[in-house]
């Protein structure tokens, strides 16, 4: 099968590889899925880069791609949720990705019935973006109706899948963008639009009981300012924390080493009586579930950018790193 994959880590000169390799071995709790698109992510592009190497020792060569929608084609043994034909969508487990391929096998427990009224295009937009948003507010900062939510970066694809959740959940949402994605992320549900190229977000949001950080560390210091006493702050592009350790089973050697990662920002925390949360979303077939009936029911939709072709899977990689793009960008593997 076709395949994009990554050979030796690195941030300079390292495309993905075109490749002809084997169709993925199953086991009996597999299904294999024929891919039809799948989403490209700021996380494939880390990922690439080595920078989660010490969390996530992939084997190199690597598949890369971390969203997909598609056909099932085959079912392992004792696989009883799904049969050849369905039309399903996943995110698949962070230590069996490889959604930039034809085929991919993926546990059953991860997969889910593809929204009725998407394309696969759309489909593959929401599994990772999705599943962030929801683990983020429903399961870490357990947001509820009324509570104020600021969730950064609202045009980008956590964003805008976050801004219309956390609306649904009732709460009152700010968020930044340039002045050029104001009316998208308003038409979302944001109740406060702030233009990071005019205004400081932290001189101009308090009293804030969720902050979801996808920027650096210097804004994430800066999120402190927006919460008051109690409030949680959660960030999904780090620094890891020793929980986040314990969760994925690491070594106890690499505790005391995110520790250190995030000594600056959790004593900052402690300091102003707020809670800081790493989150590295996993994948689960039940929430993809919540989300497909939030989808089908008109609640949320997904905010899609562009479509790449198969073999611009490069292309596609690149466009997103630029961080200029507006909800998701998808790859059309068939």
């Amino acid at each position: 099968m076709r395949a994009f994959t990554v050979n030796r880590y690195g941030k300079t000169g390292n495309e993905l590889q075109a490749a002809d390799v084997p169709r993925p071995a199953m086991g009996e709790h597999d299904v294999l899925v024929e891919v039809h698109a799948a989403g490209v992510n700021v996380l494939d592009a880390k990922i690439r880069d080595g920078e989660f190497k010490l969390i996530l020792p992939y084997r190199l060569p690597l598949i890369l791609g971390n969203d997909v929608a598609g056909v099932v084609v085959r079912v392992g043994a004792r696989v009883r949720k799904f049969k050849p034909g369905d039309e399903v969508y996943a995110r698949p487990d962070k230590g069996r990705i490889g959604t930039f391929a034809e085929f991919i096998a993926i546990h059953e427990s991860d997969l889910a019935a593809k929204p009725k009224h998407l394309t696969m295009t759309e489909a593959a937009s929401v599994p990772l973006v999705g599943l962030t948003a929801w683990q983020a507010l429903i399961e870490i900062a357990g947001l509820k109706k009324g509570q104020k939510v600021f969730i950064h970066a609202g045009s980008g694809g956590v964003g805008t899948f976050a801004i219309q959740l956390a609306k649904h959940l009732g709460a009152n949402v700010a968020t930044t963008t340039s002045a050029g994605n104001i009316d998208l992320v308003t038409s979302l549900g944001a109740d406060v639009v702030i233009d990071y190229r005019q205004d400081d977000f932290e001189t101009v949001l308090h009293d804030y009981d969720v902050v979801v950080n996808s920027l650096d560390d210097a804004t994430l210091m800066k999120s402190l300012r927006v919460l008051k006493p109690g409030g949680k702050l959660i960030s999904i592009s780090g620094p890891p924390d020793p929980s986040f350790a314990r969760e994925i089973g690491k070594p106890w050697i690499l505790r005391p080493v995110m520790r250190v990662l995030s000594h600056r920002i959790r004593k900052a925390a402690k300091r102003r009586g707020i809670s800081y949360s790493f989150l590295f979303m996993r994948a689960s077939g039940d929430q993809l579930r919540e989300i497909t009936s939030l989808i089908d029911s008109g609640i949320i939709r997904p905010v899609m950018d562009r479509v790449f072709p198969f073999e611009s899977t490069n292309e596609a990689m690149a466009y997103v790193e630029r961080g200029r793009t507006k909800g998701k960008v998808v790859i059309k593997v068939k």
